[in-house]
């Protein structure tokens, strides 16, 4: 048997224009901090070019992407020897392109706990249902849907 040739660093790249921001914006909002944001960053593309995974479409592409971003951000997490790093309130770049109504929505989501950020980011910044967040997450989605509503209710909290 064969093995499937690696793609090649023009369909990586191509990949990699596309689906850049989405990437790098899961890895910050999911590491608070954009060092090791740029580190899963760059192992999510990699692991890409190494994979020899055949996509359906777009939309498959773009829940592997995430779901591997998902699973990088959590090795991190689970790092023994973690370094010290900056915290998301020095990251500018999250509020960056939000308009000054929205920055202190978006600093409140990042100081959620991780699964809840996870949920509410892919769920409002990424357009995705709660099945298939469930999907992407490996949960269940009244998993997401408790995530979310948890969320929600804690932003409010945060927010009056």
């Amino acid at each position: 048997m064969d093995a499937k040739p690696l793609r090649t660093g023009g369909q990586v790249e191509d990949i990699l224009v596309r689906y850049q921001n989405t990437v790098y914006g899961l890895a910050l909002a999911r590491t608070g901090s954009r060092a090791d944001a740029e580190d899963v960053f760059q192992e999510v593309f990699l692991r890409l070019f190494k994979s020899s995974t055949d996509f359906n479409d777009n939309e498959h592409l773009k829940a592997w992407l995430l779901r591997v971003t998902i699973q990088r951000c959590n090795d991190f997490h689970r790092a023994v020897n973690r370094r010290q790093t900056e915290n998301i309130d020095d990251c500018r770049e999250l509020s960056q392109n939000i308009p000054q109504d929205y920055s202190e929505l978006w600093s409140a989501v990042n100081s959620l706990p991780d699964n809840q950020r996870t949920a509410v980011h892919l769920f409002y910044a990424e357009g995705y249902s709660t099945e298939e967040i469930a999907e992407i997450m490996d949960c269940q989605p009244s998993t997401v849907r408790t995530w979310l509503h948890r969320g929600r209710k804690e932003l409010k909290t945060m927010l009056e």
